[in-house]
């Protein structure tokens, strides 16, 4: 969390928790990838779509120009599970907001250049989210 302008955590907490959160390979992540392996599917993890485009995917199969993200629901503002801090709450808001901006434009990019993308909550079952990238892909 090194943004220009980040206020300071609230409580030692609220840093610890912040600065442990992973960013890949997170559990969510392993799972989905445990599951789509396990059905035979093979593909990159961790990895730019696009050369020009320098936002990682989280499951990528590039022959078939999808790319999968599981989303955080904190970072990316589940609707379901989201919260909204009560400490900083003004920057919180901008940053998740910013955060789901920057995901529909990431879509868009994608799909103007010939991708299907492939959006997840954490809180989904990897079971789901296997069967959902499997119909995409056609598996």
């Amino acid at each position: 969390m090194s943004d220009i302008g980040t206020p300071p955590a609230s409580s030692p907490n609220a840093l610890r928790r912040m600065q442990s959160a992973r960013q890949r390979n997170t559990a969510p992540e392993l799972a989905a990838r445990s599951e789509l392996h396990r059905r035979g599917l093979r593909f990159y993890i961790d990895r730019a779509p696009l050369p020009s485009l320098r936002r990682r995917a989280d499951i990528v199969f590039p022959r078939r120009r999808v790319a999968v993200y599981i989303d955080g629901c904190f970072w990316h503002g589940c609707p379901e599970h989201g919260t909204w801090p009560k400490a900083n709450a003004e920057w919180w808001r901008a940053k998740i907001e910013a955060n789901r901006a920057r995901d529909r434009d990431t879509d868009r990019r994608l799909q103007e250049a010939g991708w299907t993308v492939v959006r997840a909550w954490e809180h989904e079952s990897p079971v789901a989210i296997a069967n959902r990238v499997a119909r995409v892909l056609g598996a």
